[in-house]
């Protein structure tokens, strides 16, 4: 785990220090979460989040070895574009190409957790394609508060936090034995449901087409369905994501005020 951190750490070096702080916040959270542990540990991690973060680490790893060199992989190529020009939106697009790959290749893997896992990788999926349109798509992503987006997004700066940030809604801890998608939900605080009902679920499907044309992965679509995000989420659970309506005055409120 010290040697992901460490490789992981070393690509954001010099000029792009700054676009690491995102990245590498949400690689501590998992180290402290066990789910990067390797297979023989007491316990041990998880397949599926292994799998994911080794597709970020190959993909930055591969772009800085070749030194400019030409790739043959997509993903690849577009680390070499943010390495020579670095900027938020170049950012996202190589960090979420690689994610999006990391999740579409190891959807068996996904399959096998608990769903109260499956669900938290579903709000880790929205929340970064919702960070990326705040910088490319900011009237997507915020409506009418669309100037504040580039701002709110930018990977180099404490606020994208709020958004990438999933220790304020879900345990430290891994597996999740004993806690079902439903409990996490309810015990989501304020701000992470003021963020994910009142804010990214009335545009969410925009989301998923803007990010699968982004990204060039027109498979992206298919991971939301009905209007929801369904990530190796059965459609007969579905109904666990809040659809139509936001429950409280505050989230109406919130969604009244970043109407796409």
């Amino acid at each position: 785990m010290a040697g992901r951190l460490r490789l992981a750490a070393e690509f954001y070096q010099g000029r792009h220090a700054a676009y690491g702080r995102a990245e590498l916040s949400f690689l501590r959270w998992t180290i402290a979460r066990g789910v990067l542990n390797p297979p023989d540990a007491d316990p041990p991690g998880s397949p599926w989040w292994r799998a994911v973060n080794e597709h970020l680490l190959r993909d930055k790893t591969e772009a800085v070895l070749l030194d400019g060199t030409p790739s043959s992989n997509p993903r690849v190529v577009l680390w070499q574009r943010f390495l020579h020009r670095p900027s938020p939106a170049a950012w996202y697009r190589a960090h979420n190409a690689s994610v999006v790959a990391g999740y579409l290749e190891n959807l068996p893997l996904a399959l096998a957790e608990l769903p109260a896992e499956r669900f938290m990788m579903n709000v880790a999926l929205v929340r970064v394609l919702y960070t990326h349109a705040m910088v490319a798509r900011p009237k997507l992503a915020l409506g009418p508060l669309a100037r504040l987006g580039p701002l709110l997004g930018d990977p180099r700066k404490g606020t994208v936090g709020f958004f990438l940030d999933l220790r304020r809604g879900f345990p430290e801890r891994y597996p999740l034995v004993g806690l079902s998608a439903e409990s996490l939900v309810h015990a989501a605080g304020g701000l992470p449901r003021l963020l994910d009902y009142g804010v990214i679920n009335q545009r969410s499907a925009e989301l998923y087409h803007f990010s699968a044309a982004s990204l060039d992965e027109p498979r992206v679509a298919d991971l939301h369905q009905d209007g929801l995000p369904s990530y190796a989420w059965p459609a007969d659970r579905l109904s666990i994501w809040p659809n139509g309506e936001s429950p409280t005055r505050i989230l109406r409120l919130a969604a009244r005020a970043t109407r796409p």
